[in-house]
């Protein structure tokens, strides 16, 4: 019996490994992009039923796995108030020391609001440089102003 969607992820990240899968694999069952898809697995999106059912054919997931991948999880997926996995921190470091600059830039341009975490896309791509390769991260968020009422 599965109690929770921490357990499906298990489940998933379990064959995965097993069967030697890159999560370009998922996306590419389910026709969306590695990292939508990849949040998915990770247990922060819902999959509609056929997306849901060719994630459970790829990671070999029963019935009850795939029906909880059709359920809205609760989003937010770090355990502690400061992360402590070293990638995941140097985000949170990155946020920390641009974080109101970025805020600043985007109102300056756009005015009053925040960039959406729902309307958004992400893309990660490597980037060959002769002095170690660069990870080249594309956020691309719709700005929703603040209204007046």
């Amino acid at each position: 019996m599965i109690t929770s969607r921490d357990q499906v992820t298990d489940m998933i990240i379990a064959t995965k490994v097993r069967k030697g899968l890159k999560w370009a694999h998922a996306a590419e069952a389910i026709g969306m992009s590695k990292e939508w898809t990849t949040a998915g697995c990770l247990g922060q999106m819902t999959f509609d039923k056929a997306q849901a059912e060719a994630l459970g054919k790829l990671f070999e997931l029963p019935d009850e796995a795939i029906a909880w991948l059709q359920i809205v999880p609760y989003k937010g997926s770090l355990p502690t108030a400061v992360p402590t996995d070293p990638l995941i921190y140097r985000w949170y470091e990155l946020v920390n020391v641009y974080g109101t600059t970025i805020k600043e830039l985007i109102h300056e341009e756009f005015g009053d609001g925040i960039m959406s975490a729902i309307d958004f896309s992400m893309d990660i791509q490597r980037e060959p440089d002769h002095k170690g390769d660069r990870v080249n991260v594309v956020l691309s968020g719709k700005f929703l102003p603040y209204k007046s009422y």
